[in-house]
Parts: structure tokens; C-alpha cells; sequence
């Protein structure tokens, strides 16, 4: 593989294992900005995940100015697909304003009524299995943004206890990864593959999303169960932007707004548009508005598009690792291959591979769908997740290591439902 590698390839090869590296060194640099006051500015902008692998996806354009010169770096960045991260941008900032989270909210309470247990240990149920499964619909980083809104409301800011927080995030990062294989159009890897494959909602729900169900259900019950006593003891199934009232014109306009985008997900120049009107319809009606997370979502969209700009040039081992392999191999090999690459661009490398059987097929896109909660980078969604709760952790920042562990027995949970069931 190495001998028809260019250097190009293995530069960006290099330096995206750097990065890698580095997503598990920011508390290093945390602790160097409080030690280091001269340079702290750097040091904290380096300590933050969401900027990691844009600081070295410049590194990258900077190496290939000198390799390749500058048109050939200037074409390469043109080639770069920034519609998932525009989207994601896009509909995080829509998805977390006040009228979208008053609408899920009082869902989520309607459904909690009628479930007979503590109802802060219902709306904790809920936000690890209803959310996730929304997903489906209303698009994984939607579902995401909701999920860890509504779970720093009334969990996260009330000094749960480490475990209780890491458990809690490692079981929504598999659940938002695998609830949105109910359909073919909500979760990043399979809209990759969806239309080479000719895959439709059908043949993902009856291959894939009761499978993914039983198992989101399952992770769910396993989490509220093991931790109810603190659940129940320091959770608040009340806050402020649920007991508000809201005009229900101005939370339809708010769902138009969402549908849209998600309609127009592949189409920036319409959803970018869309997300314009939006700006102006919220500044309109400042009163039915909290602050719109403008900042967090710009940040986990350079999160991405240095993820689009450093995986640009992996193909060459990623897509040679991938073939020959038996599917029953495959389907691990995808699951730990996620944990360093997002699964999108895991899935979008093996739909160029022609003439795959069908269960290579759901091998990869199910491994790549079971590994989507190990790591901040496996999954499109997780790092507006991890933005949004990430105050509440100490030093102001989600553990790699941490997170990996948490996500361990849930993930373990999915590979059985995808490998045992049916």
C-alpha cells in the first residue's frame, strides 16, 4: 500500500495521525495554558477539540502549497465536499432555539406521563431513546442538539456525579449514532451509500432500524436503571425554557424552518438560504428567542470541515484496508476503523468499491454505525454534543479515555443486536 502512496498522501496521512494524537492531548494543553501565562491564548485555543483538526487541516493546506504548489492545493480544497458541515452548522443553530426545544420538551413530557416511574427518571429515559430515535426524522445532529440540551438543563448543571455524566454521554453518542438507521436519509454513513446502493427507508428500517431500536431501548433502560437513585434525587424535569410560554405560530414557523432544512440537506445554496430567513425571522421576534448557539455551531463545523480536509487524502489505506475482507471481519474492522475516522467517510470509501456483496454491504455500514460513539471524531453529531456539555465536565472538557470507556458496554449492546438479531 505504501509503494503506491504519494507523498502528498502520506504527508496528510501523518499529520492526520497527529491530530489524532493531539484530540487525546487537550487537557496537556489545558493545563499548560494555566501554567504558561504568556502564551495561554494559544494554549487554550489549542485545548479546544472543536478546533483540532482545523489547526491541522491548515497544517495541511500549508505542506501541499509546498508539495504541490498552489493550484494543485487551491483544486484540491475546490474538491472538498462542506456540505455536512454547513448543514450541521445550519441545523444545530435552528434545532436549539427556544420554540424547537419548548416543542420537544412538552413531547417528551406528554410521554413521560404515562410511563409510571419518577418523572425526572422518565425524562432521562426519554432523552436516551426517544430523542435519539427522532433522529431518524428530524436528522441525527438535530436529535443531538436536543438530546444534550435538554440533558444539561436538567441533569448535567445540577453537579451529577463523573460517572453518571460519562455514562450518560457514552450512551447518547451510540444511541444518536444508531437511532437514525430507521430511515435512509437522517444519518450521515448511510446517506453516503443509500443512493449507489438503492437502499430506501424499507430496506433500512427492516435491515437495520428495529435492530437499532431494541438496542437504543436497551442502552437506555441499562443507564436509568444503574444510576435511578441519582437520576431521581438530583434531576430537574422543569427549566426554563420549557416552562415558557410560546405562541404556536411561532413554533410551526420554527418546525418549517427545521423541515425545510432537513429537506434540502444535500443543497447548501437553498438551506443556507433557508438558515438567512431564519436569522431574520428570530431577530424579528426577539422575544419568543434565547441567545442562538451561533458560536458553538461554528466551532463543531470547523471541527468537520478539517475532518472533510484531512480524510480527503485517506483513501489510499483506508479503501485497501477494507478490501478482501470477509464480512464477518469486516463489520469489526469497521467498527474500530470509526473510532478514528468519522463513519460517513468510512461508508463513502467503501461505496466506491464496485461490485460489493450485499452483506459487505451491511457489514460496513453497520460497523461504522455501532462504532459512531467511541470517540469525539466518529460521528458528524458528537462534537455538537460534546460542545454543548462539555462546561459541565472538569476543566471544561470531555476525556477521550473517558469517553471511550463510558462508550464501551452500549457499543457492545449494538454489536449484538446487529450480529445476533435476526
Amino acid at each position: 500500500m505504501i509503494a503506491n502512496a504519494s507523498t502528498p498522501e502520506i504527508v496528510a496521512t501523518v499529520i492526520f495521525a497527529i491530530a489524532l494524537i493531539h484530540t487525546f492531548s487537550t487537557k496537556f494543553f489545558a493545563e499548560l495554558a494555566h501554567r504558561e501565562s504568556r502564551h495561554a491564548g494559544l494554549w487554550h485555543l489549542l485545548a479546544e477539540v472543536e478546533v483540532v483538526f482545523g489547526f491541522w487541516a491548515f497544517v495541511l493546506i500549508a505542506a501541499l502549497f509546498f508539495l504541490t504548489g498552489k493550484e494543485a492545493a487551491v483544486d484540491y480544497m475546490e474538491a472538498r465536499n462542506f456540505t455536512e458541515p454547513a448543514f450541521v452548522f445550519v441545523i444545530m443553530v435552528i434545532a436549539a432555539s427556544r420554540p424547537i426545544l419548548f416543542t420537544v420538551i412538552n413531547l417528551v413530557r406528554l410521554v413521560a406521563m404515562a410511563i409510571p416511574i419518577p418523572r425526572a427518571l422518565a425524562v432521562y429515559f426519554l432523552c436516551l431513546s426517544l430523542v435519539p430515535l427522532l433522529g431518524s426524522f428530524i436528522t441525527e445532529p438535530a436529535a443531538m442538539t436536543l438530546a444534550a440540551l435538554m440533558l444539561r438543563d436538567r441533569y448535567y448543571q445540577y453537579e451529577i456525579s463523573n460517572r453518571l455524566k460519562y455514562a450518560t454521554l457514552g450512551v447518547l453518542f451510540v444511541n444518536i449514532s444508531i437511532g437514525g438507521t430507521l430511515t435512509h436519509f437522517a444519518a450521515p454513513p448511510v446517506l453516503m451509500v443509500a443512493a449507489k446502493w438503492q437502499w430506501d427507508s424499507l430496506f433500512m428500517f427492516s435491515h437495520f432500524g428495529w435492530k437499532a431500536a431494541i438496542a437504543v431501548v436497551a442502552n437506555a433502560v441499562a443507564v436509568s436503571w444503574f444510576f435511578r437513585h441519582e437520576i431521581v434525587d438530583k434531576g430537574r424535569v422543569e427549566a426554563a425554557a420549557g416552562s415558557a410560554r410560546m405562541p404556536l405560530s411561532v413554533a410551526s414557523i420554527h418546525l418549517a424552518f427545521l423541515v425545510g432544512v432537513v429537506l434540502f440537506a444535500h443543497h447548501p445554496i437553498i438551506f443556507m438560504g433557508l438558515f438567512l430567513f431564519f436569522l431574520g425571522y428570530t431577530e424579528a421576534y426577539k422575544q419568543h428567542q434565547d441567545r442562538l448557539i451561533l458560536r458553538e455551531g461554528l466551532l463543531v463545523a470547523f471541527f468537520l470541515a478539517g475532518l472533510v480536509v484531512l480524510g480527503g487524502l485517506q483513501r489510499w489505506w483506508l479503501q485497501e484496508t477494507l478490501l478482501g475482507v470477509e464480512p464477518d471481519v469486516l463489520y469489526f474492522l469497521a467498527t474500530a476503523l470509526t473510532a478514528i475516522t468519522d463513519n460517513a467517510a468510512l461508508t463513502y470509501l467503501a461505496s466506491l468499491v464496485d461490485g460489493v456483496s450485499p452483506e459487505f454491504q451491511y457489514a460496513v455500514v453497520a460497523g461504522a454505525v455501532t462504532g459512531g460513539g467511541l470517540t469525539l471524531i466518529a460521528n458528524a453529531p458528537n462534537p455538537a454534543g460534546a460542545s454543548i456539555l462539555k462546561a459541565s465536565f472538569d476543566d471544561g472538557a470531555v476525556s477521550p479515555l473517558g469517553l471511550l470507556f463510558a462508550a464501551l458496554p452500549p457499543t457492545m449492546v449494538a454489536i449484538f443486536a446487529f450480529r445476533a438479531l435476526g
